[in-house]
Formats: C-alpha cells, sequence, structure tokens
C-alpha cells in the first residue's frame, strides 16, 4: 500500500439534502446531528457547499450553516466546500470568514470554487456586477487572501474581522484549469470527483508537477471528494444506494425532487441513457461493508496521490447514514493493512 494511504485522511461534505417527507428545517437538524457524529469518530474536517434555488438542497446561506455547525461541535474543522466566490465580492467573504475564525480560532476552512452553484439565471440574479465575474476568480481569490493576511500587506480598504487571521484556503475544482491556479498559488486543492470524475487523474498529475511552495504550504495537498454508502452488508448498501441514484437522476433530468428512500431496484425507474448517465457522473462511488469499502479505498488511494478522502452520502436514513460513515472510518482503517 502507498504512504498516501497509510496517512489518508478522511473528511466529510454535506449539501444539506432536504429529505421526502419531512420540512426543510429537518435537513439543518440532520446538519448537525451529522457534524456531533462525525466530531465524535474523528473526522477531520466537515464542509459545506453552496447551491442557490434547489429547494431538495438547503445549503444556499453557507457561512452562516458554518456558523451553527461550528457552535454544535467542538474540535472538528468546518468549512465551505465550497463558496462560489463569483457569487460574493472578496470582501464580504473576508469579512464573514474573518468573523468566524475570531469567534472559533483554528477551526474554520474557506474552500474556493469558480462555479455558480446554480443555473444560469439565478446565477445572473446573484451576480454582483453586470459582469461574468467567473473570469476574475484568479484575482478574486488573491484579493481575498491579502485580506485575510497580515496588517502589513494590506491597501486602505481592510476587512475587521479578517485581517491577520489567516483563514486556510483550499481551491476547489473539477477540472485541470482549477488545477493550474491551486498549484500557482501554492494551495491545497480539492476535487469534487463525486460528481464530476472525467479529469480527477490529470488534474491530480497537473497540480502535483505544477505545485509551488507557498507561505502556507510546502507541499501540494490533495483531497478527492467521493461518494460513499457503507452498511454492515452488501445488499444493504446496495439498496441504500437508491438514494443516491434517485438524487443523481434529478441531476440528468432536471427535476428537482427531494432525497427519496431507497428503492429495491432502480429497474424501470431510469431508462437505458439515463442510467449510463448516472453511473458515468457518480463513477466514483463506494458501497459495500466495511472490509468491501477498505478494499476499494486501498485501491484508489493506492492508484491516485491522494493526501485526504472526502465523503457524501446520500443515504436517506439518518441513522443508517450516521452507520455509514462509522464503517467508512472503519474501512479506512482496514485500507492501511492492505498489501
Amino acid at each position: 500500500m502507498t504512504q498516501q494511504t497509510k496517512e489518508l485522511a478522511v473528511s466529510i461534505l454535506d449539501l444539506v439534502p432536504v429529505r421526502q417527507g419531512f420540512p426543510m428545517v429537518q435537513a439543518f437538524e440532520d446538519m448537525k446531528n451529522l457534524a456531533r457524529h462525525a466530531e465524535q469518530l474523528g473526522y477531520k474536517r466537515f464542509w459545506l457547499s453552496e447551491h442557490h434555488n434547489t429547494p431538495t438542497l438547503a445549503s444556499s446561506a453557507t457561512s452562516i450553516l458554518i456558523s451553527k455547525v461550528l457552535e454544535a461541535t467542538d474540535t472538528i474543522e468546518v468549512g465551505s466546500g465550497g463558496i462560489m466566490l463569483p457569487n460574493h465580492t472578496p470582501l464580504v467573504v473576508a469579512e464573514q470568514f474573518g468573523t468566524l475564525e475570531t469567534m472559533h480560532p483554528g477551526r474554520v476552512n474557506l474552500g474556493l470554487g469558480r462555479a455558480p452553484g446554480t443555473d444560469m439565471q439565478t446565477a445572473r440574479a446573484l451576480r454582483r456586477t453586470t459582469q461574468e465575474t467567473a473570469f476574475q476568480f484568479p484575482e478574486d481569490v488573491e484579493e481575498l487572501q491579502r485580506y485575510l493576511g497580515p496588517l502589513e500587506a494590506q491597501e486602505s480598504v481592510k476587512a475587521y474581522p479578517g485581517v491577520e487571521t489567516e483563514v486556510p484556503l483550499f481551491i476547489l475544482g473539477s477540472s485541470t484549469s482549477s488545477a493550474v491556479l491551486a498549484a500557482k498559488l501554492g494551495l491545497p486543492y480539492a476535487f469534487a470527483a463525486h460528481f464530476a470524475p472525467q479529469q480527477l487523474e490529470s488534474a491530480i498529475a497537473i497540480y502535483r508537477s505544477r505545485f509551488e511552495p507557498s507561505d502556507t504550504l510546502t507541499e501540494p495537498y490533495v483531497i478527492a471528494c467521493v461518494n460513499v454508502v457503507g452498511a454492515d452488508s452488501a445488499e444493504e448498501a446496495e439498496q441504500l444506494s437508491t438514494s443516491s441514484d434517485q438524487f443523481y437522476l434529478n441531476v440528468v433530468r432536471g427535476t428537482k425532487n427531494p432525497l427519496m428512500p431507497p428503492v429495491e431496484t432502480m429497474e424501470g425507474r431510469w431508462s437505458y441513457a439515463e442510467e449510463a448517465m448516472v453511473k458515468s457522473m457518480a463513477r466514483y462511488t463506494f458501497k459495500g461493508n466495511a472490509e468491501q469499502l477498505g478494499e476499494q479505498i486501498g485501491r484508489f488511494a493506492g492508484e491516485l496521490p491522494i493526501d485526504e478522502l472526502m465523503a457524501v452520502s446520500y443515504i436517506y436514513d439518518q441513522e443508517k447514514r450516521a452507520r455509514s460513515y462509522e464503517i467508512l472510518k472503519q474501512a479506512v482503517t482496514h485500507a492501511v493493512g492492505l498489501p
């Protein structure tokens, strides 16, 4: 087994899904309960994503949710996976996360994405100007770095709180362009393989080969986000994963159904083409019992030079979702011992 697997950290990404039959407020309770559980299990981070105009995901006000999770926990690192920077001015983001870091020192992460986290019509409603701000992403990241940096690096406009908080930044991406930027800035890189797996290998290779050490990071650091469905048996994991299949079928069809309970089979619920698209999108899905997950994760971490595995689990039953993350921790321990 590679050195990367032996040192593999494990974290969680939560999109705060709204479940069928439950009000939206329950999604926030599910979020806090899962974060507390993750902390007890020894997970490294708990990240929350930013999505807009999506009734099935309650994560639009990401910084507020991060604050609630920080208040509900004591030690786990909490952050964004990510803040979609084109939707916000760097100053506002610096003030928000500078405030969070001031209240919860050493526990706040700031993952940054270039995409809007929504459809284009909603993106236009979110834009801070009439221009396409996604093209300003590299400059915005550097501006944000300055706001969170030392006092002597500031210009006339400063972020209070924010200055000298040094909130750690992460570049999120699903393509090679984000890898190039993360490498150039010497920042850790998180790849969204849970829904956009196509360029994972090439992006990691580019990031590692072009990485330039920075004041905050001397060596490259890669986080790979994947789908995980753990259960006490392979059969149960297979059934639980049908909620994830239905979730991604929503994406393929452009529908907005809440997170659905598992079904006995997906047969007859999707066309051949839809099934192929869902399986392509969710290619990096690990499912099974602890031993099976350990073998899958061991192969994955053995083939790709990653430093951290970040898991997202679309499991309807919250007790079973909590159990899935218990099994994932067992699986990573098992993966360490594989030849």
